[in-house]
């Protein structure tokens, strides 16, 4: 059974039996406690909190999930993968554990055709009702296996969870032990996990312990059923990548190594690096082409890690040719079809991993430099050991792989301090884990005030599409996240309202400011409106007079003129995304924005900066669409409909069944729910202010829109009229005019400092004329502040060393200071046969720059030195004198 196959079978059967087939989500999740999607429950956390209500009971999906807790197990099992499909099945308060359980086993036994006797079951030790439904069932006793944490399931991260019972195959005795999946895992296969939830979990402690905080709202179902581990058993085939999900791109990682695949049965490490370049390839290309481009933190660290690791892998395997680009496109040609988002990002992710590849075997070289400099280090040092602050060096600053130093080391008869490199990665991790946890008990103490209010009062209904105020009620006020009566005049709290006309951000655009003014009187400022939950507004306010309590009425007015100028950059936003595609290519698709009045930012996938033409260019195509004043249409669809019209769906963003379609024009149409100017004219002018790197791969333009881009060009105006009544000339031949003038400057300037050296080698010879003998050699010194003018620092130094080049070979010592600024600065400097005798010029110099307040540095033949006393200086030449006699004596 091909996967299209097993799919297709997964969504019949449960869409026959009343659920409601949704989409996959992203793999951006839009859960800020989670860093990419890694189950086909996260898009349905808020129901099973019940923070929103399910517009369906059943569900049904084919979830893309990315995991990479197990990366280390990639090639070295046949079950681990860092990216795979979920197929999916959920209840939402409707069956429960009877109807799952029934389900999983008609679908397994009778839809794919599993013998019943090869599958085993295991349950949570404390689950007597799971136990007794299998049994009931006619799964045996003895092949229903109780086991503890394996058993329980959660995301991660705080949030709903619950005991599960998950289905195995046993694929016989050739994968390994007789004794289920307690005993063996990779004989006795996981494919199917039936999640029972009903608990809540909180934050875990320092041991990875968590305590669960009590029961949800109504008693759910999650499970996940593996389209990889599936499609391997029905094909028969080791592993996924012999599956026809991936065996195209292991065809391909073959063509490239040059050789065959070592195939079933153990294969050594060429049989891993085989298995991690085909796995990644894959995982890679469904990163970014839902929009995770390559970084330093966060999930573009996620992507970057195994695009190293492939090409580490690669490597490994002798391809020394490009590996990422042929490969991934392989994924593109084999799953397109079921993936269209594939072939829609195909130049993208090309460009990502060329650009990748290339950076990091610029890495690999720089590394192995670093590296071989380090082992020559501790050969020379007679170590036999290469310390572990080196490795973890090469591995966080350079992004060496830890693996390449452990190998390069031993090739040079070295061992690696291993201990050492994973107490620092430890170090680190735990340094970054205590920063995360705590954002997230913050975030969490208020995601249950939210969800307090939320489960009483339901989603704010926002009026602010037709009208800028709104009568309202006050349901909830929150302070620290905490749920209190009421605020008093001075404190800054979070407001909800049953109605509110305030724009709550997201999208990209800012949430909208105002008023708001209680019956009682109270006038409350609004800071800022933001999602709480989904559907959930919260007003950021500050009560400027009187008091306010919990269910008073109020009127909310939103600041009209600041909205308008957010309208405007956002219609701009859309049309500039649209002028950048048309300009670049396809794949310069918008990776995040912020939309605020007057001004804009727009972040975008290309790879390498955009010159000032090009600028121009792109703001004149912005422009001109705009001026030709397109009609900007709001209409609603649901999601399929809306993308078989052509709506673009901007990476990371959720949306539901029905969506919100922005047309402007014919030349722009993106799902937005944002607020926008009613025709284009209204969005002008747009003025670029400039594009900068915000990342690999990924560039950001600046903006400013509207009344905001006219002051700005009559600013310019004005600085370009005062540039050219300075320059005495028109304004349109300022750039000319000052051009030459500057050219007549630096020819100046050239010619001074002509002089200024003439001045200096002069000044240097009188000096070596002036030295004075004294035992063992010869001095001079001099305050030159009166006979040369002006001189800095270098210029000090530079006037010392000319003159004891000029003393030739002798032993010579030449002590020189000025007033500078202020200050008293001092240098010396020693002629080369008398540094031939281990003399530092710093010497000389070190009690001197203390009589002056200051402290001496330099090494070798030239020294120099300062301090904040300049009334000290000729006492500190003096001194500097003497000790440069008593070396020149000794």
């Amino acid at each position: 059974m091909r996967s299209t196959q097993i799919r297709s079978a997964f969504l019949d059967f449960f869409t026959s039996r009343g659920h409601r087939h949704v989409p996959s989500s992203p793999l951006i999740p839009s859960d800020p406690t989670l860093l990419l999607a890694n189950a086909g429950m996260n898009q349905f956390k808020p129901y099973f909190l019940g923070e929103v209500t399910p517009e369906y009971p059943r569900a049904t999906t084919i979830q893309k999930c990315a995991r990479t807790s197990d990366i280390d197990n990639v090639g070295r099992t046949n079950r681990h993968a860092t990216f795979f499909e979920m197929m999916g099945n959920f209840s939402f308060g409707d069956y429960f554990k009877a109807d799952a359980i029934a389900y999983a086993w008609e679908l397994l036994t009778q839809g794919y055709h599993l013998e019943k006797d090869r599958l085993w079951i295991t349950v949570h030790q404390d689950d007597d009702e799971a136990e007794q439904l299998w049994r009931r069932i006619g799964v045996p006793a003895d092949r229903i296996q109780r086991l503890g944490a394996d058993n329980f399931w959660d995301m991660g991260v705080p949030g709903p969870c619950g005991p599960s019972s998950e289905l195995n195959y046993d694929r016989g005795p050739a994968f390994g032990r007789e004794g289920g999946p307690a005993v063996d895992g990779e004989r006795y296969v996981e494919i199917w996990n039936l999640v029972f939830m009903q608990s809540l979990r909180g934050e875990d402690d320092d041991n990875g312990t968590f305590p669960i905080l009590g029961d949800l709202a109504r008693q759910s179902i999650d499970t996940g059923l593996g389209l990889d581990r599936l499609a391997a058993i029905l094909q028969d085939v080791e592993n996924v990548c012999g599956t026809d999900l991936l065996l195209p791109t292991l065809t391909t990682v073959q063509e490239l190594a040059g050789r065959d695949y070592p195939g079933c049965g153990p294969g050594g490490e060429e049989k891993v690096s085989f298995q991690v370049v085909t796995e990644h390839a894959r995982s890679i290309a469904y990163l970014i082409a839902d929009g995770v481009l390559p970084a330093k933190d966060g999930r573009g660290y996620v992507l970057r890690r195994l695009m190293r690791r492939a090409i580490r892998h690669a490597r490994l395997l002798g391809i020394d040719q490009p590996v990422l680009a042929p490969a991934t496109a392989s994924v593109i040609a084999n799953l397109s079809d079921v993936w269209p988002e594939l072939v829609g990002q195909a130049a993208l992710i090309e460009q990502v991993v060329t650009a990748e590849e290339e950076s990091f075997t610029r890495t690999l070289t720089q590394g192995a430099r670093l590296l071989n400099a380090a082992v020559t280090r501790s050969r020379e040092g007679r170590s036999t050991t290469l310390t572990g602050d080196t490795a973890f060096e090469l591995h966080d600053t350079y992004g060496f792989p830890v693996e390449l130093t452990i190998e390069a080391a031993r090739d040079a008869g070295l061992s690696v301090d291993e201990d050492r490199f994973t107490a620092l990665l430890a170090e680190q991790q735990k340094r970054a884990k205590a920063g995360g946890k705590a954002k997230t008990a913050e975030a969490l103490r208020r995601q249950d005030a939210y969800r307090e209010l939320s489960s009483r009062h339901g989603r704010t209904d926002f009026t602010g599409y037709d009208r800028l105020d709104t009568e309202a009620t006050i349901l909830g006020v929150v302070s620290d996240g905490t749920v209190v009566p009421g605020a008093d005049q001075g404190d800054t709290v979070e407001l909800v309202l049953d109605r509110s006309p305030f724009y709550a951000e997201s999208g990209g655009q800012v949430g909208d400011t105002g008023t708001i003014r209680t019956a009682g009187g109270a006038l409350l400022e609004v800071l800022d409106t933001r999602l709480g939950l989904e559907g959930f507004h919260v007003h950021t306010v500050r009560v400027r007079e009187g008091e306010i309590r919990t269910g008073e009425q109020a009127e909310a007015l939103v600041d009209g003129p600041r909205r308008d100028a957010v309208a405007r950059s956002h219609s701009a936003t859309h049309v500039l995304h649209a002028m950048l595609r048309r300009t670049l290519g396809d794949y310069a698709r918008q990776h995040g924005s912020l939309v605020d009045a007057g001004r804009l930012r727009f972040d975008f996938a290309h790879f390498s900066a955009l010159d000032r033409t090009q600028l121009a260019a792109i703001e004149a195509l912005v422009n001109d669409h705009l001026l030709d004043d397109p009609e900007v249409r709001i209409w609603h669809a649901t999601r399929s409909e809306a993308e078989a019209a052509g709506a673009t769906a901007l990476f990371g963003e959720k949306y539901g069944d029905h969506v919100r379609i922005v047309d402007i024009g014919d030349f722009s149409r993106e799902l937005c729910g944002g607020t926008h100017v009613p025709h284009g004219a209204g969005a002008g002018p747009v003025r670029i202010l400039g594009e900068a790197s915000v990342g690999s791969n990924l560039r950001r333009i600046e903006a400013l829109t509207g009344r905001d881009a006219l002051t700005h060009y009559d600013t310019e105006r004005r600085l370009l009229e005062e540039l050219s009544t300075l320059l005495g000339t028109r304004p349109q031949d300022a750039p000319d005019t000052l051009r030459k003038r500057l050219d007549a400057l630096t020819t100046a300037q050239q010619e001074l400092a002509r002089l200024r050296d003439a001045e200096l080698r002069t000044r240097a010879r009188q000096l070596a004329a002036s030295a004075r003998t004294v035992p063992g050699g010869r001095i001079v010194t001099e305050n030159v502040t009166e006979n040369v003018t002006g001189l800095g620092p270098d210029e000090l130094r530079t006037l010392a060393t000319d003159t004891a080049d000029l003393l030739g070979d002798d032993h010579a010592v030449v002590i020189l200071g000025t007033e500078h600024d202020g200050k008293a600065l001092l240098a010396a400097a020693i002629t080369r046969s008398l540094h031939d005798t281990g003399t530092q010029a710093s010497q000389i110099l070190i009690p001197a720059a203390r009589t002056v307040g200051g402290g001496a540095g330099g090494k070798g033949p030239i020294a120099s030195a300062g301090g904040r006393h300049a009334g000290a200086l000729d006492k500190a030449l003096a001194i500097a004198v003497q000790d440069a006699t008593r070396v020149l004596g000794q």
